[in-house]
């Protein structure tokens, strides 16, 4: 083997699922045996096998990874059980393995493939999606980018025509449930957890069965303020307006659109639309379009 074809067969023994117990599988999905392939590119001491060297590759690869994406979606977790989590998270991770150099990404591709996966989700499936969805706008909206905001008074000075955007960091969900209930839940969990030895809080059975909540149609901002996250609820004309301005739809097109289908008497809709400006205006969520 050169050196290119020897990183390969490296790469894939690592990444090769754990067994059960959580050792190396004794075979590829080949059909190899992984006492050959170890021998190919590793040499045994005088305390291990070269099998029992490359299963310490093995197990820490699988490790860090199932650990990281757990760090990132422990309500997820709640909502399903351990149990399932496990299987859903291994499962994942095969078809989505980690391609960046930072392991904030694993879960990027969380939410379609669960929407595929509807087994893995269990009868919870839709919520589980729900509750998936806010955790990851929790890690977007950490970490996206932000632009320098408008001030009120640029804002005031805004015509029907004019073209505004939405911060990268703020993220608007349409969700089925209220599903920023159980993230805050959990997620408070695992902060007092955190101050306890690292324990990590897991909700019992009765726990889980209070977390199926009824569906109820929920407009929600994941937002950042001074490294900070926020939750905060809106409600659908606010939400389908703001989605009209990240879209690039001029202001008067973004505020029709956001009304579209509403039952909101016609006399309340100026009044509620400055509030939202105020409130984008002291948050910073809105920017100048068209600078990336």
């Amino acid at each position: 083997m050169n050196l290119l074809e020897m990183q390969r067969r490296m790469l894939a023994a690592v990444m090769l699922p754990l067994t059960a117990d959580d050792g190396m599988q004794e075979a590829n999905e080949a059909g190899e045996r992984m006492e050959r392939v170890a021998a190919e590119f590793m040499q045994p001491n005088d305390r291990l096998t070269a099998f029992e060297r490359l299963e310490i590759y093995n197990r820490q690869y699988w490790f860090r990874l199932l650990n990281a994406f757990a760090e990132d979606f422990p309500a997820l977790r709640a909502v399903v059980g351990q149990k399932r989590f496990d299987a859903l998270a291994v499962e994942y991770l095969r078809a989505n393995p980690s391609r960046s150099f930072t392991l904030r990404n694993l879960g990027s591709g969380l939410v379609e493939w669960l929407r595929a996966h509807g087994e893995l989700g269990g009868r919870r499936q839709a919520l589980a999606v729900d509750v998936a969805r806010v955790e990851w706008a929790c890690v977007e909206a950490f970490d996206n980018a932000q632009r320098d905001p408008l001030t009120a008074e640029e804002i005031g000075g805004l015509g029907a025509d004019s073209r505004l955007d939405v911060q990268a960091h703020v993220q608007l969900l349409a969700l089925e449930y209220a599903a920023d209930e159980v993230v805050l839940a959990m997620h408070g969990r695992e902060r007092r957890g955190a101050s306890e030895a690292g324990a990590r809080h897991e909700f019992g059975a009765g726990e889980r069965e209070r977390l199926v909540l009824g569906r109820r149609k929920t407009w929600l901002v994941v937002h950042r303020v001074e490294g900070s996250l926020y939750y905060r609820r809106i409600t659908r004309e606010e939400y389908q307006t703001l989605e009209g301005l990240r879209a690039g739809k001029g202001l008067a097109e973004a505020l029709e659109a956001g009304f579209g289908g509403s039952r909101m008497a016609a006399g309340r809709r100026p009044g509620a639309v400055r509030g939202w400006f105020g409130h984008w205006a002291e948050l910073g969520w809105l920017c100048r379009a068209g600078l990336g």
